[in-house]
């Protein structure tokens, strides 16, 4: 089956990598609900090769919990499900520039003068008296942006149905990816219609 990819993969700046951005469109005519079954085609084969065996696992256990609480039962590949469900994951390795400027200072002096007109009478005279310096530091971060998509489609009439994406910046940690997973699956199925 030919996998049609017509989302715009969206890239997040550094400061926003914790968030997700998600985009999504379906066919409206389609009559969801006569959905009750379906099955995953598979990754697509330009999917990064940097998602092991244990993420994909991870991010198909999701969308098979997503399907479910739509009243979609995944089905085994082959068995005749009523959807086709592909999947895709672009990795993208990206650069920022960063600048950290620090400013230190010094102790503040006082001065105290007596003088006045001609020496006679009382003449104060204080101020600041500031030191210091200021350092600014740039340094280039590396950071890889992996936008997952899934494309679903009406097995029977083979029309693309309903496609979301999402991108966000990739935990190096597993344990946080094992927990962001699922939050980005429902990122990604929020906009699917619900019966």
């Amino acid at each position: 089956m030919k996998q049609f990819l017509t989302l715009t993969c969206i890239a997040f700046i550094f400061g926003a990598c914790s968030g997700i951005k998600t985009t999504s469109d379906y066919d409206p005519t389609v009559d969801f609900t006569q959905y009750k079954t379906a099955e995953f085609y598979g990754w697509d084969k330009n999917t990064t090769d940097d998602l092991n065996t244990f993420d994909r696992k991870r991010i198909e256990a999701a969308f098979t919990e997503e399907f479910k609480k739509r009243g979609i039962e995944l089905v085994d590949k082959g068995s005749g499900g009523d959807l086709i469900v592909s999947l895709y994951l672009i990795n993208e390795e990206k650069t920022q520039t960063r600048a950290t400027t620090t400013h230190r200072s010094s102790n503040v002096h006082v001065y105290v003068g007596i003088g006045g007109y001609y020496g006679y009478g009382p003449g104060w005279g204080y101020g600041p008296g500031w030191g210091g310096y200021t350092t600014t530091h740039i340094e280039d971060i590396d950071y890889n942006v992996g936008t997952l998509v899934c494309s679903v489609f009406d097995s029977e009439e083979k029309q693309l149905i309903f496609e979301s994406a999402a991108s966000k910046t990739i935990d190096e940690n597993p344990q946080l990816r094992k927990k962001s997973i699922p939050y980005v699956v429902r990122s990604i199925m929020r906009k699917f219609p619900k019966k």
